[in-house]
């Protein structure tokens, strides 16, 4: 199988140009690329295919198989691919999603995808529609019980369930490995969740770390860095525009309130190509 391994801002994934190549399990081969011992490393698998109604179609798959809706640094590396790659010469596209269709803005440099302004779609709050078991209609600065603690969270959805946690103790200093799961398993989240834990740096900036579903700690999501921007306006903790500070980069975020789209803008770089003989071979074309 040819493909190629990018990233943005540090999260990275093994793309496939399913307009050459056919994966037929596509669970089992995200789950052996993903591996950074016997495969080929990163936070799971983006397959780029034909689509009816938009330019190009995106499947992402997590590190341990499971489908995900929506990843946004992704997506711009998508952009980037279709662009750089000469599937297009656009630099307005449309990628359909299993969170919806999303219009992207490529900014280009000496020829190639430099980054990447994304159309997020409006953010989700209503609970039974992320989904979150909620007393209320809006799960927004909500205790929640998790890890021997009981934290505070506001949950949006990006297309795919966030529960946001605005932290006083350095968010750089906690150990994700052993709390990071009681919150995507906690039984409040009916389909799992990715969870933010964030400082708030000043008026315009937060300081994010991340714990996704079925990938673990990773070093940035676009998504996720969305639902931090978007909690931390809700509650009244930053303007409406906000730099979140990744461990792997930085994200733009834009948010206007209320029914606007979320926009989000960031790096996308290609890291190499490569081929890889997967198991059971002969079920793969």
């Amino acid at each position: 199988m040819k493909f190629t391994k990018m990233q943005g801002a540090g999260n990275d994934y093994v793309y496939v140009n399913c307009f050459k190549e056919e994966i037929v399990n596509p669970e089992e081969t995200a789950r052996f690329v993903s591996d950074r011992h016997f495969g080929v490393g990163a936070d799971g698998l983006i397959l780029i295919r034909p689509s009816q109604r938009a330019d190009f179609e995106m499947a992402m798959y997590n590190a341990d198989g499971s489908r995900g809706e929506m990843c946004g640094n992704g997506i711009r590396c998508v952009a980037k691919y279709v662009y750089d790659y000469g599937l297009t010469d656009q630099t307005q596209i449309s990628v359909d999603t299993l969170a919806g269709m999303k219009s992207l803005k490529l900014y280009i440099e000496d020829g190639k995808v430099s980054r990447v302004k994304v159309n997020m779609g409006t953010p989700c709050l209503n609970a039974a529609e992320i989904p979150v078991v909620s007393e209320t209609e809006q799960a927004v600065n909500v205790p929640l019980k998790a890890a021997g603690k009981t934290y505070v969270m506001t949950a949006v959805s990006m297309g795919n369930p966030h529960c946001v946690l605005f932290l006083e103790e350095d968010v750089r200093t906690l150990d994700l490995e052993t709390i990071g799961s009681a919150f995507e398993n906690h039984p409040r989240f009916p389909k799992r969740v990715n969870t933010e834990f964030v400082n708030v740096i000043d008026n315009h900036t937060l300081r994010m770390r991340v714990w996704e579903r079925g990938s673990g700690e990773t070093l940035a999501c676009g998504t996720g860095a969305c639902a931090a921007a978007v909690a931390a306006i809700l509650n009244k903790k930053t303007a409406k525009e906000t730099t979140v500070l990744l461990p792997g980069g930085e994200l733009k975020i834009a948010w206007e309130g209320a029914d606007a789209p979320v926009y989000m803008t960031g790096p996308a770089v290609t890291v190499f190509d490569g081929e890889i003989e997967l198991p059971g071979e002969s079920r793969y074309k």
